[in-house]
């Protein structure tokens, strides 16, 4: 059977122990407060809201370029991989994504794919690629089948601050300041690979979790219930709270709880959270 390594970008939100058990590489995005950088992997969201408190200050986020990305596959092979399958942060978000293609088209056993997602709507992808990767298909095989896959993860947060969006780019200062006098708590769905404003909530946070769970369960009434993600930053318990048990009495099999990365954070402030799954592929 080949040996074909399942890898990610640190966007892709999973924890050290996640990447151990699913036996997946990671290539880390880079972060800077201020004049100074670090890897995501070297700070924790809790950092980056302590900078940002202490000098008002947003984070920035770097792409991976293309030298980045061949010299980390170069590395993966060294390691007797007969083939890489890379899963890359949305091509509609990032330009990391035409960076590893770049990248990969210098090699002729690494395989691009872009999940058009971003957090663990990423992960969903790769380990179902490791999934199938270890029931013993190619990686041709298995690009095929991850690739069909990528329209059926759905992924969802709600936003308990603009801020962060805007200084992005990716929310206008009309509606930062709408949300900030109204109060109202976005929810952001990614779509087509980008993101995209959705329902509006008001309310105190475990009120307003508890009826976006109860919203994002009822839009998707046929999902994958192998694996399903609430993923945070720095939320509190409980809200994880209240999403652990949407989640479980809707019948996921296994959940996991995971913290938003440096970058994914640098993009989207404290207290958001969403549940990400995938949807079952329809009957033909």
């Amino acid at each position: 059977m080949k040996k074909i390594a399942i890898s990610v970008e640190s966007t892709a939100d999973l924890s050290k122990e996640l990447l151990k058990k699913y036996g997946m590489h990671v290539i880390p995005y880079t972060v800077l407060l201020g004049e100074e950088s670090y890897l995501d992997g070297e700070i924790t969201s809790s950092d980056i809201f302590d900078f940002v408190d202490k000098t008002k200050i947003l984070p920035r986020t770097c792409a991976i370029n293309d030298f980045q990305y061949e010299e980390y596959f170069s590395k993966i092979l060294k390691k007797g991989y007969d083939a890489i399958i890379h899963l890359c942060l949305s091509s509609e978000m990032s330009s990391s994504c035409s960076n590893a293609i770049k990248a990969s088209q210098k090699f002729e056993n690494v395989h691009v794919i872009d999940s058009r997602n971003l957090s663990t709507g990423i992960a969903l992808l790769a380990i179902y690629a490791r999934q199938l990767a270890d029931k013993g298909l190619n990686a041709e095989e298995v690009v095929e089948k991850v690739k069909a896959r990528v329209p059926l993860v759905q992924a969802s947060f709600v936003i308990y601050t603009l801020d962060y969006l805007h200084k992005g780019g990716r929310c206008s200062g009309l509606a930062r300041f709408s949300a900030a006098i109204l109060r109202i708590k976005p929810q952001i769905v990614v779509s087509k690979g980008k993101m995209s404003p959705a329902k509006k909530y008001f309310g105190r946070r475990t009120q307003v979790i508890e009826q976006y769970c109860k919203d994002v369960l009822e839009q998707h009434p046929n999902p994958d219930l192998s694996i399903g993600f609430v993923t945070h930053a720095q939320a509190t318990p409980e809200m994880v709270e209240i999403a652990y048990k949407a989640l479980k009495k809707r019948g996921f099999e296994t959940i996991y709880e995971t913290t938003a990365g440096a970058t994914i954070t640098s993009h989207c402030g404290p207290m958001t959270l969403g549940i990400l799954f995938v949807d079952k592929e329809p009957t033909k």
